[in-house]
């Protein structure tokens, strides 16, 4: 996934923006870029890779040179951006969240206008500086957006940087959140609300799915109303989303904290605590401990200073070599207990082999795993979810293989909590991983914890269910 921020205002933006951008670490490990546009010096940019520093130490000497009233940033999986680009709509710098799922064709139709591409993206073609060549095939940039977004098959939302000020377009279903923020003099617009309230923005709304608004130093003007269909992904609360952030009006820990009440209340599982798998687990096994009233404790401590998220390496080997070297068993408060633990998600469920092992080792006699969301079926099309892109690379496609010799079958009996062959599903991933027992959350469950109706949430993922 990827995520932006912009600010506009009459003083200088540039330490919003570094800021700001910042608190959007959590959503992208490869490529990370501002812009800024001043009068004086029109647009500056900078970009780097970020696979081995934070995104503070890589910019803390760029945004010395910078001085602007507006400018974005974006921290990103895929791509170096934001791009500038002169056309005849004016030069402006561009940046976007998403993923398109027809990008070989979309390339295609440009290089047959006999046009081409400057910008590359892993080896491949930039998918921002296509979606900005799209954009410039209309009279403006509204029609322009929305030419784009017809064209694209997948999800995307985007952060123009004009000489005028800000323009922001939420993709057309929403899949990704957009949010406004004020204070005093100056305007933001950022994927993460939680990215607001330290630099004293203060949240005024979601901008609708296929919004687009513009933002200058004096207030905010829509320019394309938003459509009436939303899907935003229902994964952000799981998982994704930063705790103290809000989506559609709701927390993402107090989400949390429901879905780990939601599977306490199906459960009759004795044990002796309840703990959560670092970070994200931990305020779903809150939920679950204060719901089941077993002690939460933490047998685990992240080891931080040194070790950064286990998702960042590319290299499945290095990924869960940094999982078990970052979190370190307590055998003090597991010697001979009996454990409940929390987790978002299963996707390959390697790392989580490494981290069964490493508690057994210190002693523990049970670890009841209980996931949050239900099992992952399908690889996500529309967010770049970088740890499920191949249905192969599913835990819950694996063990299909193992049941039925192929990964490709009718999903109807799988999808289906109280069918046998999602039990017997269940408890092939569970023995592969060495667990006690393996209980996921029912989706009707999840869809009740966010608290959105179920057609208003993407749930590809899990059910295959989502709109084009």
């Amino acid at each position: 996934m990827s995520g932006f921020f912009g600010s506009v205002g009459k003083g200088n933006c540039v330490y919003d923006v570094f800021y700001g951008t910042d608190y959007h670490s959590h959503l992208g490990t490869k490529r990370a870029g501002m812009a800024f546009y001043n009068a004086r010096n029109g647009f500056q940019r900078a970009i780097h890779s970020i696979e081995n520093d934070y995104f503070r130490s890589k910019f803390a000497d760029d945004v010395k040179t910078f001085a602007a009233n507006s400018g974005i940033g974006i921290i990103s999986d895929t791509e170096a951006q934001p791009i500038i680009v002169h056309s005849h709509l004016g030069k402006f710098a561009i940046c976007t969240v998403g993923k398109i799922n027809n990008l070989e064709e979309l390339e295609k139709r440009q290089l047959d206008k006999r046009q081409h591409f400057a910008e590359t993206s892993q080896g491949g073609t930039n998918p921002t500086e296509l979606m900005a060549m799209m954009i410039c095939e209309s009279d403006d940039i509204v029609t322009g957006i929305e030419n784009a977004f017809n064209l694209m098959k997948g999800s995307c939302s985007i952060l123009m940087l004009t000489e005028e000020g800000i323009i922001a377009a939420r993709d057309k279903l929403g899949r990704t959140p957009v949010a406004l923020g004020q204070k005093e003099n100056s305007w933001a617009v950022a994927t993460e609300s939680c990215s607001f309230f330290n630099l004293g923005y203060k949240t005024i709304r979601d901008i609708g799915p296929g919004e687009i608004i513009r933002i200058t130093a004096d207030g905010t003007e829509v320019l394309r109303k938003a459509n009436d269909k939303m899907q935003i992904c229902a994964f952000l609360w799981v998982y994704y989303g930063y705790p103290p952030s809000f989506y559609e009006g709701i927390n993402v820990e107090e989400c949390r904290y429901r879905c780990g009440a939601a599977l306490a209340k199906r459960s009759q599982t004795k044990a002796d605590f309840v703990s959560g798998i670092p970070d994200s687990g931990i305020a779903h096994a809150v939920g679950y401990s204060n719901e089941s009233r077993i002690p939460y404790m933490r047998p685990y401590a992240k080891y931080t200073p040194t070790w950064p998220r286990s998702f960042m390496p590319q290299n499945q080997e290095m990924r869960d070599l940094v999982a078990r070297m970052k979190l370190i068993p307590n055998h003090s408060l597991v010697g001979g207990k009996s454990g409940i633990f929390l987790d978002d998600s299963i996707v390959r469920g390697t790392q989580l082999i490494g981290n069964t092992q490493a508690l057994y080792e210190a002693g523990i006699r049970e670890i009841h795993m209980k996931v949050a969301c239900p099992p992952l079926l399908y690889p996500c099309d529309f967010l770049n979810f970088s740890r499920s892109r191949k249905i192969t690379d599913l835990a819950t496609r694996k063990a299909i293989l193992e049941l039925e010799g192929e990964y490709d079958v009718d999903m109807k009996d799988y999808n289906n909590p109280d069918s046998e062959k999602y039990k017997k599903m269940v408890d092939q991933i569970r023995r592969k991983l060495k667990l006690t027992t393996l209980v996921f959350q029912r989706l009707e469950d999840l869809v009740e914890a966010i608290g959105l109706p179920k057609e208003k949430l993407c749930t590809h993922c899990w059910d295959n269910n989502s709109y084009s």
